[in-house]
């Protein structure tokens, strides 16, 4: 079996890729001190030595450490420990040990002649590193290679940036050289290193004021002047030396180095044609980055708000900040649009916010906590001592951005929105920013950047009343000159004309924050579209979520896909919509605004058309996607049939149906509200319960419960009992999932009578299958075995096989929790072959677990371990991470019941990984109980050492 030895971080073996046992400390300590001296023989005093710190052997322990490192490595090929005449070698492949494979790199990145490779062999050597070398164990010895070790890596280090310098990747480095130079301010080469990144990047006087900063460390600390080479660069980077260009030397053909592991990087693109606002760029840094560096002034996280009215350009400001400094942001930026203004919905909800935050941060689904408190408390965890920006555009208020704010001053925060976020200057300390217009000669740069000096100069008088209607805001300035460029034989004054004609119906949306101005910009926009762009846009501003993908629009507009990405196209240039992703369209929200009013302004027969053909789109697409993916799980609607020119979309496979769900949860989340506002109540329900399993599989369901209320109300006004049943029986389940345990018992109570009065016996099934599991989630098993018989009887009476396996599952389950393991093994043996019989996998998996932990309550500790291996096998097919430690933690105790220990610990090891994972704290501080259990009993019963 292949084997792997790491000593540049902590101590460990591999075998096949699992972790190998290696016993306490010393004995792992005494692995590192053979393999450091791999294939050398290294005597016992030095063994000694370098194990307890002096050189008389405590040989019997030392010939006991021996005997348990070869029979943990006796499954390792190619690796051997032998007795020579004055010691002991550790014999293998160079190549499997990190430290040696580490010196092999990083000597052949030296010798070399091609920069990127180089570049890549150095960082294959970096990339060993798992911390600090030898880590966990603390000698004299150990201290001592941990050094040498680490002036090792800081070489290695120099000398891939120098590689790195000749490829031109200095923006890249500048973050990381800025950092290492404050560790260690004495390094010439390092500050050499960091002087010419700033120079390259534009940073000249950054770059001298390094140099004078470090003249005065070798000064104060060494009473040296700087070395030459450092001389030399200061005096070239005064004259602007040429030699110093990027790119000088560079191999042809090299390639750039990959980033060690993947970061947020979610700012949108910089404004292309950004123009002025030099004081406020200058606010702004001051603000956030001020003496102390980026978000460490006065020891809190740094938070700074950009606000005034609409169009105002806050958004391209705040961008536009952001990328002239992400080399202040290393580990990443973080951005969210919370919609505060938003026509098709409400704000964001800080809950829903952070748990994008979470996906973003490369936290995985099944280890995020049920609870929104505690999914805050994670995210501010992930965010401690990280160099991250936070951008959180478009806010509603301060209560909406305070629970968004991370609580580390390693990061910075900056903020849009049209109110005065007094409440964060309050509480938070916020750095207020209000932005005004343009001034003129702002203004009049900004046209003539898209438009050009010289058409500018032919027509002056046009120029100014465009300016004087415009009145200073960026987004209506862009407008108009983006309508000019794209029609150059267009006259100016045609454009000035039209603005002063405009209506003012923006006023009833927005009256405090929008002028009459920026209406007439969006009108006279709107009214150069063609006839099928302009029905297409306004039908865009009615339509729900905060964008549209290219097949939802199709619907949408009643048109071929390619009809439709020609239409878009049209609204694309006049920068009406914006394609922020291949095929996913949005509007800023001031645009939509004005699509919306001209949406009502459309034919109510087209309108009410074209959006019954969207929501039918999104509940037809959305029921097969769910069936494809869930094919046992029970959806309880018949969607009918589609409106007329509605064309659903039918994904090919469970992986386009996971990606559609994904792109187009917040669209489908949104649609119920629109169907609820057009007295569509029969949609009203239908849609959340076309999304209703993926929600469960995803453990959010306690995002839902408004919707679930909301298909209550449409029930009860269509007086539908079958539909009224189907949404309190779901909300009913949303509340037991997440604990609402008090109200799953008051919804589930309030169902069965509906589904009696239906007479739908699956439906009272399923009620008193959610009752039981409410009664076993409150430690109440008699109860709930009382439910789950009932709901049998209710599955068999259908003839519901996989439904019958549930239920019979769960009152087996009850039984053994009571202790009376024979009736529970006879009830989990038929759920058994139903679950087979049926196909479903999932299913099978929860039984064998049951029959599992049945055998071993009565002793059966090897039939328990044939289930739970067959039950891990089932739910790792099935993808259902949840359950594996579960399964893993009762296999560990079965071992631990049959005296087989380190099977037991390689169980609750790997069980206590993915508990730790999951963020299960109590689950994780049992296991951890149970393995320091195991090794104190496993250290008393040692025999004692022998002697070889």
């Amino acid at each position: 079996m292949a084997v792997e030895f790491g000593v540049l971080g902590s101590i460990e073996a591999r075998v096949d890729g699992q972790l190998v046992e290696l016993g306490p400390a010393r004995q792992r300590l005494l692995l590192a001190a053979l393999l450091v001296d791999l294939n050398q023989e290294v005597s016992i005093d030095e063994l000694a030595e370098r194990i307890w710190g002096t050189e008389q052997a405590q040989r019997g322990t030392l010939y006991g450490y021996l005997s348990r490192l070869r029979r943990a490595l006796a499954a390792a090929e190619g690796v051997e420990i032998t007795r020579r005449p004055a010691g002991y070698v550790l014999a293998a492949d160079p190549a499997v040990v990190d430290l040696h494979r580490f010196r092999d790199l990083v000597g052949r990145a030296r010798t070399v002649r091609d920069d990127g490779q180089a570049a890549n062999l150095f960082g294959q050597a970096l990339e060993l590193w798992r911390g600090e070398a030898l880590a966990t164990v603390d000698t004299a010895w150990a201290g001592m290679v941990r050094e040498e070790l680490h002036h090792e890596r800081l070489a290695a280090e120099l000398d891939r940036t120098e590689v790195r310098l000749r490829l031109g990747q200095h923006a890249e480095l500048l973050a990381g050289l800025r950092v290492r130079a404050g560790q260690h301010p004495s390094d010439e080469r390092l500050a050499r290193q960091l002087m010419l990144a700033l120079y390259r990047c534009g940073r000249t006087a950054e770059a001298l004021t390094h140099y004078q900063h470090t003249q005065k460390v070798l000064a104060q600390e060494l009473g040296i002047t700087p070395c030459p080479e450092l001389q030399q660069l200061h005096q070239q980077i005064l004259t602007g030396d040429p030699a110093l260009t990027p790119g000088v030397g560079v191999a042809a053909g090299s390639a750039p180095v990959q980033a060690a592991s993947p970061v947020p990087r979610q700012l949108p693109a910089p404004p292309a044609l950004f123009t002025g606002r030099d004081r406020e760029l200058a606010a702004l840094t001051t603000a956030l980055a001020g003496a102390d560096g980026p978000g460490e002034v006065g020891g809190t996280v740094v938070v700074s708000a950009i606000g005034g009215i609409g169009g105002i350009g806050k958004t391209c400001l705040a961008l536009r900040w952001a990328h002239q400094h992400l080399d202040r942001f290393g580990d990443g930026q973080l951005y969210i649009n919370l919609r505060g203004f938003d026509p098709s919905g409400e704000p964001l909800a800080p809950s829903v916010v952070i748990r994008g935050f979470l996906d973003a941060l490369g936290v995985a689904s099944e280890a995020v906590p049920a609870d929104p408190d505690a999914q805050a408390a994670l995210y501010r965890s992930l965010m401690a001592g990280k160099r991250m920006l936070v951008m959180l555009d478009n806010a509603s208020d301060a209560t909406q951005v305070a629970p968004l704010l991370p609580g580390s001053p390693s990061c910075t925060v900056l903020v849009t929105s049209r109110h005065q976020l007094v409440g964060l200057t309050t509480t938070h300390g916020t750095q207020p920013l209000a932005l005004d217009t343009l001034p003129e000669a702002e203004a009049r740069q900004l046209l003539a950047r898209h438009l050009g000096t010289d058409r500018l100069a032919a027509e002056p008088d046009a120029v100014a009343a465009l300016l004087r209607h415009c009145a200073g805001l960026p987004m209506a300035l862009s407008i108009v000159a983006a309508r000019a460029a794209t029609r150059p034989g267009l006259p100016l004054a045609h454009l000035a004309e039209e603005l002063a004609q405009a209506d003012a119906r923006l006023d009833a949306l927005d009256a405090g924050d929008l002028s009459a101005d920026l209406r007439a910009v969006f009108a006279s926009s709107y009214h150069t579209l063609n006839t099928a762009a302009a029905r297409a846009f306004a039908l865009l501003g009615l339509a729900p979520g905060p964008d549209i993908s290219l097949h939802a629009a199709a619907n949408l507009t009643g048109t071929t896909s390619d009809r439709t990405r020609v239409l878009l196209r049209t609204l694309e240039t006049a920068h009406l919509v914006q394609q922020h992703t291949p095929d996913r369209y949005r509007m800023h929200d001031l645009v939509r605004l004005y699509a919306a009013e001209r949406g009502h302004d459309l034919d109510e027969a087209d309108r009410t058309g074209a959006l019954r053909r969207l929501l039918d789109f999104y509940l037809h697409t959305a029921y097969h996607a769910n069936r494809l993916l869930y094919p046992h799980w029970t959806i309880r609607l018949e969607p009918g049939t589609p409106a007329d020119g509605c064309t659903p979309h039918r994904c090919a496979d469970v992986a386009e149906a996971q990606a559609w769900f994904r792109a187009e949860l917040p669209c489908l989340q949104a649609a119920p509200r629109l169907a609820r506002a057009l007295g569509w109540h029969t949609l009203t329900w239908q849609l959340p319960e076309a999304l209703f399993n993926i929600r469960m599989r995803q453990g959010r369901l306690g995002e839902d419960l408004a919707i679930w209320r909301t298909a209550i109300e449409a029930a009860q006004r269509l007086d539908d009992p079958a539909a009224h049943a189907v949404a309190r029986l779901r909300l009913g389940q949303a509340c037991m999932l997440t604990g609402r345990y008090d109200e799953a018992h008051a919804q589930l109570e309030q169902t069965l009578p509906l589904f009696e009065h239906t007479g739908d016996i699956l439906g009272q099934g399923q009620t008193h299958f959610w009752l039981g599991w409410t009664w076993v989630r409150q430690g109440e098993p008699q109860q709930a075995l009382l439910c789950h018989g009932r709901a049998l009887d209710h599955y068999r009476a259908v003839g519901d096989a996989l439904h019958e396996a549930g239920a019979l599952n769960a009152i087996g389950w009850c039984h053994a929790r009571l202790g009376r393991h024979e009736q529970a093994h006879g009830y989990c043996e038929q759920a058994l072959a139903i679950n087979r019989a049926e196909g479903d996998r999932y299913g099978e998996a929860l039984n064998l677990e049951s029959l599992g932990y049945i055998a071993h309550q009565r002793g059966q500790h090897r039939q328990a371990l044939e289930y739970y291996h067959q039950a891990l096998t089932l739910v790792r097919e099935a993808d259902t991470t949840l359950d594996e430690p579960e399964v893993l933690e009762y296999l560990g105790g079965t071992h631990h019941a049959l005296g087989q220990h380190a099977e037991a610990r390689r169980a609750w090891r790997r069980a206590l990984e993915l508990y730790l994972i999951q963020h299960r704290t109590p689950q994780a501080a049992h296991i951890q109980q149970q393995l320091d259990t195991l090794n104190d009993t496993e250290s008393d019963a040692d025999p004692p050492a022998r002697a070889e």
